[in-house]
C-alpha cells in the first residue's frame, strides 16, 4: 500500500488538452509553411516564460568511437572534437521549449522546428553540403521522420555572418538619412567644388521635376532627352537622380548637403558588391507625409528582407535578446552547433568560444552538470534513466503543463523531458527557480555556464580541467598520460595493464590503463615524473625483458601533447593509432609557439573501462 501511495506522488500530471499517455507529451511541429504564424505564438510564450530549453538532432555525431568527447579530453581537445561535429553534419530539428516553474507545476510551450538550409535569396551563397550518419538518419526513420517534408518544407536560414555577406552580395540600396554623422574634419578646396557642383545638379533636377508636373510633356522624345541631360530616373512612383562619389568622404559630404539644404530628400547608398559605396540615390517626395511614407516603406522594405535571411535564425535571437537561462542536456556539444550555424564560424580557440557564447546566452545551465550535486546522478547520461532515479528516491513531484500540439508526432518530445527533469532537479537540489535569474551570485556560480564535457566546475571552464563523473575521481596532471599502440588485437585493459606489471621499473608504482579504441589504449602514473621516464625508456635502445618484447611486437608510446597535436591538425582517422603514427611524424609547432601554455588537468576513475563489444 505504501508503495502504490508513493508512486502515486512521484506520478506525472499533464495538462486536459492530452487524452494520451502521461508521458506522451504533445510538441507543436513547425515547417516553413506555418512558420510566420508559429513565430509570433512563440513570441509570445517566450515573453511570458522564465527559462528556455533546447534539444537538437543532427545528421551524426562522431565517425569514429575516439572522436567522442571523452574524459581523458581537456578543455582544447573537446573542444577541437565538437567544432569539427558541428562543421561536419546538418542540424535538422530544433527543439525548443519556453516553460516557467511556479511551486511544483511547470508550464511549457514545446515547438519543433524542422530545418533545411537553401539558398531561397538566389544570392549563391552559402554552399551548403554536409555529412550524414546512417545510425542516425535510421533511428530518425524509425520514429517516423518525413524527410521529403524536411527538404521541401524545413525552414531555411542564415547566421549573422552570412546575412552580413547576403547583404554586401545583393547590394540593395539603404536607407542613409537617419545615420548621418557630422564630419570631423575640416573641408577642403576638392571637398567644397565637389559639394556645390552636387547641389547645382540637384537644384536643375527639382526644378525640372517641378516644371513637369505642372507641364504635361506629350513627346517622348524630349521626355528621354530631359532625362539623359539631367540624370532623372524613376523610384517607384517617385522621381530619383544617382549621385556619383568616389570614397565615403564624398559620401558624407553629400548626406551632411542634403540634410542642409534640401527636406524633401531621401538618400540612398547603392553598395558595390565588395561592400563599398557605388552611389547615392537621392529620392524627391511630395510632402513630409510622403516622406515620412517612403521612409516606412523603406524600413519595412528592409525588415522584410531581413527576416527572409534570418529564416528559423529569428527565434535564436528572440533567446537572446530576452536574456532568459537557457536549459540543455549537452551543452558543449548543442552550443557549438548553435554558434556555428547561427552565429559565425567556430573560433579555433575554447575560450574565444566562450566568450562568444556568453556574449550572446549569458546564463546557461546543463541538466548534466546540476545532476553532479546528487552523488548518483554522477554517471548517468541518460535522461530517462535520471528521472527514474529520482522518481524512485526523492519526493519531488512535477505536474506539467504544456500547450496544444501535435500529439500523432513524437519528435521533439526530449526537450519537454529535459524541462521536467530541470524541474525536479530544482526541486531536490533546494533550488529557487526565481534565484537562479535574480543577481545571486552564489547560485550562478554554482550551476550557470559550466560545460560538463569540458570542465568539473564554472572556475575551471577556462583554465582547463576535466571532470570524470564517477564514485571516485582523482585528479591527474595531462603530462601524466601515455598514450599506447601498437599491441596485440582484441586486448583488453585488464590484459594490457597485466602485461607492463613488472615489465620495468616506473610499473612498481600504481598505474592504469583503459581502452580507448580497438587500437589505441592510455596509461596513466599517478606519480609525477614516471610518464616521461617511461617516454624515455620507450625511447632508448636500452629497453630489456617483457617491455622489449611488447616493443619489438610494434608497441608504441607518445605523450598528451601528441593526442593534442592530433587533434589540431585535425587528423581525424578511423584508429586514433593511425593518428597519433601522423601527429608524432609531425613537428611540435604548437608547444613551441605557445610554452606558457597552462598544464591541463582531467580527474580519473577506475570506471574508465570501454567494452570491446560496444567498438
Amino acid at each position: 500500500m505504501v508503495t502504490l501511495i508513493r508512486r502515486r506522488f512521484f506520478g506525472t500530471k499533464i495538462s486536459p488538452n492530452s487524452h494520451r499517455h502521461k508521458l506522451q507529451w504533445s510538441v507543436k511541429q513547425v515547417t516553413k509553411s506555418n512558420f510566420s504564424d508559429s513565430l509570433q505564438e512563440f513570441k509570445s510564450h517566450l515573453s511570458a516564460s522564465d527559462f528556455v530549453a533546447v534539444s537538437l538532432q543532427n545528421t551524426g555525431s562522431f565517425s569514429a568511437p575516439w572522436n567522442r568527447v571523452s574524459s581523458f579530453d581537456s578543455p582544447e581537445t573537446a573542444y577541437l572534437k565538437v567544432r569539427r561535429a558541428a562543421e561536419r553534419f546538418q542540424l535538422l530539428q530544433f527543439a525548443i521549449c519556453p516553460f516557467t516553474i511556479s511551486g511544483s507545476k511547470v508550464t511549457a510551450h514545446p515547438y519543433n522546428f524542422h530545418l533545411f538550409p537553401r539558398d531561397e535569396l538566389n544570392t549563391g551563397m552559402p554552399s551548403y553540403s554536409f555529412s550524414c550518419q546512417t545510425s542516425y538518419l535510421t533511428a530518425m526513420a524509425r520514429q517516423g521522420f518525413d524527410f521529403n517534408a524536411c527538404i521541401y518544407d524545413g525552414i531555411s536560414y542564415l547566421s549573422r555572418a552570412q546575412e552580413l555577406a547576403a547583404k554586401v552580395r545583393m547590394a540593395n540600396p539603404i536607407n542613409l538619412n537617419h545615420v548621418v554623422e557630422a564630419s570631423s574634419s575640416p573641408p577642403t578646396v576638392a571637398d567644397t567644388v565637389f559639394v556645390e557642383r552636387v547641389k547645382s545638379r540637384i537644384k536643375h533636377w527639382k526644378k525640372s521635376c517641378t516644371d513637369s508636373t505642372s507641364k504635361k510633356i506629350d513627346d517622348a522624345l524630349v521626355k528621354s532627352l530631359q532625362k539623359l541631360v539631367l540624370g532623372g530616373e524613376q523610384y517607384g512612383s517617385r522621381p530619383c537622380m544617382t549621385i556619383d562619389v568616389c570614397s565615403e568622404r564624398q559620401v558624407q559630404l553629400a548626406l551632411e548637403m542634403l540634410r542642409e539644404f534640401f527636406d524633401d530628400l531621401v538618400a540612398l547608398k547603392i553598395p558595390t558588391k565588395g561592400g563599398g559605396t557605388q552611389a547615392v540615390r537621392v529620392v524627391l517626395t511630395s510632402s513630409k507625409e510622403d516622406k515620412s511614407l517612403l521612409e516606412r516603406e523603406l524600413q519595412n522594405a528592409e525588415e522584410e528582407q531581413n527576416k527572409k535571411m534570418r529564416g528559423f535564425r529569428e527565434v535564436i535571437e528572440l533567446v537572446s535578446a530576452s536574456q532568459k537561462p537557457v536549459v540543455s542536456h549537452n551543452t558543449l556539444n548543442d552550443f557549438s552547433v548553435i554558434h556555428s550555424k547561427f552565429i559565425a564560424p567556430l573560433p579555433l580557440d575554447v575560450n574565444e568560444f566562450l566568450n562568444s557564447l556568453q556574449s550572446i546566452f549569458p546564463h546557461i545551465f546543463d541538466v548534466s552538470h546540476m545532476m553532479k550535486g546528487i552523488g548518483p546522478l554522477e554517471n548517468v547520461t541518460s535522461i530517462p534513466a535520471a528521472v527514474s532515479y529520482l522518481k524512485n528516491r526523492f519526493f519531488a513531484p512535477v505536474e506539467m503543463e504544456l500547450s496544444h500540439g501535435d500529439e500523432s508526432k513524437i519528435h521533439g518530445r526530449t526537450v519537454v523531458r529535459i524541462c521536467y527533469l530541470f524541474a525536479k532537479l530544482c526541486s531536490v537540489l533546494k533550488i529557487t527557480p526565481g534565484s537562479i535569474q535574480s543577481s545571486d551570485g552564489k547560485v550562478l556560480d554554482g550551476y550557470a555556464n559550466a560545460f560538463r564535457s569540458c570542465s568539473g566546475n564554472s572556475e575551471e571552464s577556462l583554465d582547463g580541467g576535466i571532470r570524470i563523473w564517477t564514485n571516485s575521481p582523482r585528479k591527474v596532471d595531462c603530462k601524466d598520460l601515455v598514450f599506447l599502440w601498437g599491441f596485440r588485437n582484441r586486448l583488453s585493459a585488464g590484459m594490457l595493464k597485466s602485461l607492463l606489471q613488472g615489465s620495468h621499473d616506473v610499473f612498481s608504482e600504481e598505474f592504469d590503463v583503459c581502452l580507448v579504441d580497438k587500437s589505441c589504449a592510455i596509461l596513466v602514473f599517478f606519480h609525477p615524473n614516471l610518464s616521461q621516464a617511461f617516454l624515455d625508456v620507450m625511447n632508448s635502445e636500452e629497453i630489456s625483458g617483457s617491455l622489449s618484447e611488447l616493443v619489438s611486437e610494434g608497441l608504441r608510446a607518445a605523450d598528451y601533447d601528441t593526442y593534442k597535436r592530433a587533434c589540431s591538425l585535425g587528423l581525424w582517422e578511423t584508429d586514433l593509432a593511425s593518428s597519433l603514427d601522423k601527429a608524432s611524424a609531425t613537428p611540435d609547432r604548437l608547444s613551441q609557439s605557445d610554452p606558457e601554455t597552462k598544464p591541463a588537468e582531467i580527474y580519473w576513475c577506475n570506471d574508465l573501462i570501454i567494452n570491446l563489444d560496444d567498438l
